[in-house]
C-alpha cells in the first residue's frame, strides 16, 4: 500500500507540473519518489541501483555530448538560416520550417530544433512584419512529429529503444513513414487555420545574415554524428555507439568542456533516473501477479485502444512518465514490440494535442513571449488538436497493418 501512495503521489506532482505552495519540480517529485521507496522497504538499495536502466541514461547522455557539439559549432543555425532564407513565399517558408524542424528532430532530439529555430522564426517574421505565430507552430508542431521517426528523436523513445531491443532501423522503418505523413498533415493544418497569413508574397525581403561558425569543430562534428547514424543503421548497440562518439568529441583542444557540460539536462537524466526506481518499486509489489489479467482485460493487444490510452496519459503527467507506466504491462502481450512501437508513435504524437503536451511546445511558447509574442491555448490547439488525432489514428493504422 505504501508503495502505491508513493507512486500515485509522485505521478501526481508530475501531472501538475509543481507541488502548490512548495518548490518542488517534477526532477525532484521523481528523487522523493524513489527515496521513498527505498525508505519504506519497497525495493533495497541494490535493488533501487539496479532498477535504473542504463542503457536508456548512457543513450541519453552520449546524445546530448553530440547534440551540444554541433549547436557549439554553429551548424543549426547555419543550415536553418540558410534555408528559411531561400523562402520567398510565405507558404514556402512555413514549409521550409516544417521540413528543418522535422528532419533534423528525427536524429537529434526534438527539444533542440525548438532551441535554435525559435530564435530565428522571430527574427525573420519581424523583419518580413508578417504574423509569427504560424511559423512558430510550425517549429513545434513539426519538431514534435519528425521525432516519432527514430529511437534517438525523444527522450521516450530513446527509453523504449533501450526497453524494447527493437533495432534503429526496424524502428525507423515502421514509424519513419508516419512521420513524414504526420508531416505533412502538419503543413495542411497550418495552411487551413492561417490561410491570410499564406496570401501573397512577401512585400519586404531578408537581408543575408553572417552566421559565426567554428569551422573545425563542424567538421568534426558532423563527421562524428554523420558515422554515428550510419552504425545505428547498420545494427550496433544504439547506447554504445551514442556514447563512444559523444566521448570522441570530447577530445578538443578548441572547445573548453564546460560548455559541452551546460548544455547537458542533468536534471533530465536524473528524472529518469528516479522514475525508473518508482515503478520499479511498484512492479515489486503484488502488481506482477496481476498484470497478464489486467493487459488483456484493458485490451492493450488493440492497437487503437493502446494509442489512445498513451495519447491521454501522456498528456496528463507527460510522455516520459507514461511511457513508463506501460512498461510493465508489455512483456504480457502477445507482440510486444508491436505494442513498444505504438506507445513510441502515440505517446510522441500525443505532444501535440495541447500547449502542455510537450516540453517542445513549452520552449517555443517561452522564448516567444520573451519578444513580447503570445501563443494562447486555443491558437495551438486548433492546429495542435486536429493534427494529433488524425495523425495518431493514421499511425496506429499503419502499425496496425505493417509492423
Amino acid at each position: 500500500m505504501a508503495a502505491w501512495i508513493i507512486f500515485a503521489l509522485t505521478y501526481a506532482v508530475l501531472a501538475m507540473g509543481r507541488l502548490p505552495g512548495l518548490r518542488l519540480d517534477r526532477t525532484g517529485a521523481a528523487i522523493i519518489g524513489a527515496s521513498l521507496m527505498v525508505a519504506v522497504n519497497a525495493l533495497t538499495p541494490e535493488q533501487a541501483y539496479a532498477a535504473i536502466h542504463l542503457d536508456t541514461i548512457v543513450l541519453l547522455f552520449g546524445m546530448m555530448i553530440v547534440v551540444a557539439n554541433l549547436q557549439l559549432s554553429g551548424f543549426f543555425t547555419l543550415i536553418s538560416q540558410r534555408v528559411v532564407e531561400h523562402a520567398r513565399h510565405p507558404l514556402l517558408l512555413m514549409v521550409s520550417i516544417v521540413a528543418v524542424s522535422g528532419l533534423f528532430s528525427a536524429f537529434f532530439v526534438n527539444d533542440t530544433m525548438c532551441l535554435v529555430l525559435t530564435p530565428l522564426v522571430l527574427e525573420i517574421t519581424a523583419k518580413l512584419q508578417r504574423n509569427p505565430v504560424p511559423y512558430l507552430l510550425a517549429v513545434a508542431t513539426a519538431s514534435n512529429v519528425g521525432s516519432a521517426a527514430t529511437i534517438t528523436g525523444n527522450p521516450q523513445n530513446m527509453m523504449i529503444g533501450s526497453f524494447s531491443g527493437i533495432s534503429y532501423i526496424h524502428f525507423a522503418r515502421c514509424l519513419a513513414p508516419v512521420a513524414l505523413f504526420g508531416l505533412c498533415l502538419t503543413v495542411l493544418s497550418i495552411y487551413l487555420f492561417h490561410r491570410v497569413e499564406f496570401q501573397g508574397p512577401f512585400t519586404r525581403q531578408v537581408e543575408r545574415r553572417v552566421v559565426r561558425v567554428h569551422r573545425g569543430l563542424m567538421i568534426k562534428s558532423l563527421a562524428a554524428a554523420g558515422g554515428m547514424i550510419v552504425f545505428f543503421f547498420l545494427g550496433w548497440p544504439v547506447p554504445k555507439v551514442a556514447i563512444v562518439t559523444g566521448a570522441v568529441l570530447l577530445i578538443t583542444r578548441r572547445i573548453k568542456p564546460e560548455r559541452v557540460y551546460q548544455r547537458i539536462d542533468w536534471s533530465l537524466l536524473v528524472l529518469f533516473a528516479g522514475l525508473f526506481v518508482v515503478i520499479a518499486g511498484i512492479e515489486h509489489t503484488s502488481l506482477e501477479d496481476q498484470l497478464k489479467r489486467l493487459a488483456a482485460q484493458t485490451g492493450l493487444e488493440n492497437v487503437y485502444l493502446m494509442s489512445a490510452l498513451s495519447a491521454l496519459l501522456s498528456n496528463l503527467v507527460s510522455n516520459v512518465p507514461a511511457v513508463l507506466v506501460f512498461k510493465p504491462f508489455m512483456v504480457h502481450l502477445t507482440n510486444p514490440d508491436r505494442a513498444w512501437l505504438t506507445l513510441a508513435m502515440s505517446s510522441t504524437l500525443a505532444g501535440n494535442l495541447t500547449l502542455l503536451g510537450s516540453v517542445a511546445n513549452l520552449i517555443v511558447v517561452q522564448q516567444a513571449a520573451r519578444s513580447q509574442v503570445r501563443i494562447g491555448f486555443w491558437d495551438y490547439a486548433k492546429v495542435g488538436a486536429p493534427l494529433t488525432l488524425l495523425s495518431t489514428a493514421a499511425g496506429a493504422w499503419w502499425i496496425n497493418w505493417h509492423c
